[in-house]
């Protein structure tokens, strides 16, 4: 999502990175002329947390949907990364590195973003790395490192979004979804799985819905959080190999442009921007 792949030459493509929004007319006649079958990552949203809190929505577990929160802060990335300049360069900061992760989830759950207003500016200029394998001692910054925004969702839910190399530390979740009956809250959306806890409105606490991912091979069963049944790697090829096949294509480069637009307006001008481009809110997919 964060830099590029090529045109589509003789097969359908499974790529890590989308190309800029720019080359999006590019991409998608060459797909459309060649019969081809594009498709990005990151392909998180379609892991067993996601899975989990798409059903919940989807059952009204927590009513109609009205807002939603995501929180990203920093991996203190220059205390452990030998060579962590990428990520205050060009094409890095915390809207293009981790927000993908993020923004696919809340276009997943809640369908395609109407408009942007966000705000960005860079926190300290110079960063100390201090890894004790560091190849650098020092990064100039080159982009914004502090990012926050409002979006509205064409379903009319009103996001809340922080994306931040400033913030080290912090107690805020990383994505929440409040409802008229309840509040739904996901773990890290840069990992397939994780608790997915929900408390409906009296309840006296939080419970831990059951991942709806099944063991492969077996009907009615699951892996616990951390097991190889629910990291599951390798669900974006898989999810193009059964598009080839006639099947709902969920990771397709229509879905990864429009979020790439959010993001762009995110990362922005710092005004509202009513994006150009949608998709279609994903098919379910809650077996294995």
């Amino acid at each position: 999502m964060h830099h590029r792949i090529g045109i589509l030459g003789t097969g359908n493509v499974f790529g890590r990175y989308v190309t800029g929004l720019a080359r999006r007319p590019e991409v998608l006649a060459a797909a459309e002329a060649g019969g081809r079958v594009p498709g990005s990552a990151p392909d998180t949203f379609l892991g067993s947390a996601s899975r989990t809190a798409r059903k919940a929505l989807d059952d009204g577990l927590i009513g109609e949907p009205i807002g939603v929160s995501a929180f990203i802060r920093h991996s203190k990335a220059e205390t452990w990364h030998p060579d962590p300049r990428f990520l205050f360069q060009h094409g890095g900061g915390p809207v293009l590195d981790m927000g993908p992760y993020y923004l696919a989830i809340l276009v997943n759950l809640l369908g395609p973003v109407r408009s942007v207003a966000g705000a960005a500016r860079v926190g300290a200029p110079v960063r100390a790395v201090t890894a004790p394998d560091r190849v650098v001692d020092r990064i100039d910054v080159e982009v914004a490192t502090h990012a926050s925004a409002v979006l509205v969702f064409d379903s009319g839910v009103i996001g809340t979004t922080l994306m931040s190399f400033d913030v080290w530390d912090s107690e805020l979740p990383a994505i929440e979804v409040h409802g008229t009956e309840g509040t739904l809250t996901l773990p890290n959306p840069n990992h397939f799985d994780g608790d997915v806890r929900v408390r409906r409105h009296g309840d006296a606490d939080w419970s831990v819905l059951p991942p709806v991912v099944g063991t492969v091979g077996t009907v009615g069963t699951v892996g616990t959080v951390g097991t190889k049944e629910q990291t599951c790697r390798g669900l974006g090829v898989r999810d193009l190999a059964d598009a080839i096949e006639g099947g709902p294509h969920r990771a397709n480069a229509t879905f990864a442009f429009h979020v790439l637009e959010a993001l762009s307006a995110i990362d922005g001008p710092g005004q509202v921007v009513r994006l150009e481009s949608t998709c279609e809110r994903p098919d379910p997919r809650f077996a294995q």
